[in-house]
């Protein structure tokens, strides 16, 4: 595995593996930098830890992290990476109790891809779809008649 960090990191790999949840996301992204600006500024994310090579985020519960594509420059999955083709294509992550409204404001403010605006669904939920700057859906929104204040987005 290449790594650009200069310096110790935040946590060992071990220490932080054995912290993790039951479950957990990771996404392998082109430009770290890019991918942390949509994950706080829209989302909303926590940004936990974050170095050149990976960061771990936190949106409400759920610990999720991100690994530039470098890091896995010695796995299986490196040539498809290297081709840029669009990722997380038959994945949509879900994020609910979050206010669809705000967060399709942020996308908007902040040059997201907007997949589907704000609606309310069939399935009983409102919801926008926006898609991170390398492609992985997010599903965000909360259930129809509920109310989700605006900070809680």
């Amino acid at each position: 595995m290449t790594m650009k960090r200069t310096g110790d990191s935040w946590k060992t790999a071990d220490e932080y593996g054995r912290s993790l949840p039951y479950f957990t996301v990771n996404l392998l992204v082109r430009d770290l930098q890019r991918s942390l600006a949509f994950y706080r500024d829209v989302l909303g994310a926590t940004v936990t830890y974050s170095d050149a090579d990976f960061a771990a985020l936190k949106v409400k519960d759920l610990e999720f992290m991100l690994h530039a594509d470098h890091a896995y420059d010695h796995h299986a999955w490196f040539p498809d990476l290297t081709r840029g083709e669009r990722r997380g294509l038959g994945a949509e992550l879900r994020l609910f109790q979050t206010d669809p409204d705000l967060i399709e404001s942020r996308a908007k403010k902040f040059g997201a891809t907007i997949l589907q605006p704000s609606q309310d669904m069939p399935h009983g939920w409102r919801d926008v779809i926006v898609s991170d700057p390398d492609g992985y859906t997010w599903a965000i929104g909360t259930a129809l008649g509920s109310q989700c204040p605006h900070g809680n987005g």
